[in-house]
């Protein structure tokens, strides 16, 4: 019998911690589900290979396990309770050793045994929506990070343009205020507009460095590692139609807001319970005992606890607070989300219209410029009047390229707030979606 509960006993089994850092040194390194394209990632494969070897997200899916095992936990009856005492003669008339045995099980935790294991199932469907939330903004910060370099990209195009045509000018100028041809005033603008354009060149180039940084940690890769991306952001297209129609379904599809939702139900049981734990606990049980002349009784026993003092009123006002605590925070929540996939809705309306607007003034800037380099080669106007006309269409053309670079940052925030697009990596709860 004591090999038998032996064998049923948990043992132990020891667990190092890493000595180094778990980061791959080139992206065919990382852990993928479907096979890695020979050429550059598109932002939904980043995306992808995000959620699957971000560093804390691992970190976070390990919360299942906890969950799992309070759930298991929670299943658990308590064992029944043995008690006895052997009580050899030492002095007096009686014959023989006395002794006493009894058998109890406290019926008091059956009472409760339900609304525990409801706890405990809510908290672990909890956890488990809380990781695919923390799954969906994983992904969302990839695909801002990968169009950020994406459009990076043809932002510093445009730059290193603007740089190049007016370190062209400033050498000019230089040589001309060297042989005393211009003076400093009439050098002086070109001269710092140089500079200025090779500092944005700079900053940006920095920034983006930054941003591959940031890619590389959550796709858990070395620092110096490059991941190529692709030569423009594959963003699926938006119907902001739709999104509006679709609002009085995100409490049923945003992760977090079925956690909190979950969350709800788990503390709504703990009420539950307290309530049920102001009845007074029960202990059954069967007793025996032989005194020193060897008269022997046995027969049932039972305890109750008397409720004078505590109901447990303590414990419900407690639970029931925390309830209305949760009930306000779900309902902040969930104006919060409808407010602001709205407010994204009108920014995003707002820059195509400021997109459109620079669109179409950029053929004419182009135009310009087409004319003042047909112009500058007949010598019908000079240098400087042709480096404007040219620097105002490079200036066109950044504004293009920066609304289109916020336009697409607005599309992945908002579809990470509906989930368009994004991987469902692990199916909700089916008792959420009731």
């Amino acid at each position: 019998m004591a090999a038998g509960l032996l064998a049923g006993c948990a043992t132990y089994s020891p667990s190092p911690l890493p000595t180094a850092p778990q980061l791959a040194p080139a992206v065919d390194r990382l852990a993928h589900d479907q096979p890695l394209p020979a050429g550059p990632l598109t932002v939904a494969q980043v995306a992808a290979l995000a959620v699957q070897n971000d560093p804390d997200l691992r970190a976070v899916r390990a919360q299942h396990g906890v969950a799992q095992a309070q759930l298991i936990q929670a299943g658990v009856l308590p064992n029944p309770q043995f008690g006895g005492a052997v009580l050899p003669l030492l002095a007096g008339v009686g014959t023989t050793t006395a002794w006493n045995a009894a058998l109890n099980f406290n019926f008091g935790a059956l009472v409760t045994y339900r609304t525990r294991q409801e706890t405990a199932r809510k908290a672990v469907q909890q956890v488990d929506a809380d990781i695919l939330w923390r799954e969906w903004q994983v992904a969302g910060q990839a695909r801002l990070l990968a169009v950020d370099l994406i459009e990076g990209r043809h932002s510093l195009e445009v730059l290193a343009q603007a740089r190049d045509l007016l370190a062209g000018r400033g050498e000019r100028l230089e040589t001309a205020l060297a042989a005393g041809n211009v003076t400093l005033a009439d050098a002086a603008p070109y001269l710092a507009a140089r500079q200025q354009a090779q500092a944005q060149l700079d900053d940006l180039q920095r920034r983006m460095l930054g941003e591959r940084h940031q890619l590389n940690a959550l796709l858990g890769l070395a620092p110096e590692a490059v991941a190529p991306l692709a030569a423009s952001a594959d963003l699926p297209p938006l119907d902001p139609a739709a999104i509006e129609r679709d609002l009085p379904n995100l409490p049923l599809r945003r992760p977090d807001l079925v956690a909190l939702q979950l969350g709800y139900a788990a503390q709504d049981a703990r009420l539950r319970t307290a309530l049920l734990s102001q009845f007074p606990g029960l202990t059954l049980g069967v007793s025996g005992s032989s005194d020193n002349a060897n008269v022997r009784n046995a027969g049932p026993t039972a305890s109750v606890g008397l409720p004078v003092f505590d109901r447990n009123q303590g414990g419900v006002a407690v639970e029931r607070a925390t309830r209305a605590v949760l009930h306000e925070e779900y309902a902040a929540r969930l104006t919060a989300a409808v407010g602001e996939v709205r407010a994204r809705l009108s920014e995003i309306a707002a820059t195509e219209r400021q997109l459109q607007q620079v669109r179409a003034d950029l053929p004419i800037a182009e135009q310009r410029a087409a004319k003042a380099e047909a112009a500058l080669r007949t010598r019908d106007i000079d240098q400087r009047t042709y480096v404007d006309l040219v620097n105002a269409r490079l200036t066109r053309l950044a504004q293009a390229v920066s609304l289109e670079q916020v336009l697409l940052e607005q599309q992945v925030a908002i579809a990470t707030l509906v989930g368009a697009g994004l991987p469902s990596v692990q199916p909700l709860p089916q008792e959420a979606s009731r």
